[in-house]
């Protein structure tokens, strides 16, 4: 769903409104609804979420959202999975994870959905990144290929099978290659 100009909101009047299912954004003064996921997005979305998780979170170097609302730089994003630093996980005074997140991810990952506009996705990637997230990636089940973007480089393009998807440098310990990430769908 997205409203038409003489529509706009605040980003104040957005964040009043309640949650949708699939969740809305807010972009630019307007609400934009996300598709549906399905399947391989789901899939995928999951099972990479889970192993980032599982990689870090033991470590305490970092945690993996999926569908987390992220509200910065006068944008509400909900990316498919963002990825915090430990340090940088907003907390309560007793510790306790906060509820809102007014702040970029450190990593974010989006993945396609079928008929969803690779640009709306990658303009949201960029926004991330201008605002200091290390590293984006658009991943395409369709296409079996991740475009990884990072602040001041040239995308990357992945889609060989036996390529090592590059991480950011706080992940270092995840080690994952195209061919791995697209197994999920199989397993």
């Amino acid at each position: 769903m997205v409203q038409t100009p003489t529509q706009l909101i605040t980003l104040e009047e957005f964040l009043r409104q309640p949650e949708t299912k699939p969740a809305s954004e807010y972009i630019d003064g307007q609400i934009i609804q996300k598709p549906m996921p399905q399947g391989e997005h789901s899939t995928l979305q999951r099972d990479l979420t889970g192993d980032i998780d599982n990689t870090l979170s033991p470590l305490k170097i970092a945690h993996a959202y999926p569908e987390l609302r992220c509200t910065f730089g006068g944008r509400s994003l909900v990316p498919d999975i963002a990825v915090f630093r430990w340090e940088r996980i907003p907390r309560e005074p007793d510790g306790r994870v906060s509820n809102r997140f007014e702040l970029h991810p450190d990593w974010v990952i989006e993945i396609l959905s079928p008929d969803q506009r690779q640009t709306k996705v990658l303009r949201n990637v960029v926004h991330c990144l201008d605002h200091g997230t290390e590293m984006g990636w658009i991943i395409d089940s369709e296409e079996s290929c991740i475009f990884v973007y990072q602040p001041n480089q040239t995308p990357r393009f992945f889609d060989e099978p036996q390529m090592l998807l590059p991480v950011p440098t706080f992940a270092g310990a995840i080690k994952i290659s195209v061919k791995q990430l697209f197994d999920y769908l199989t397993d």
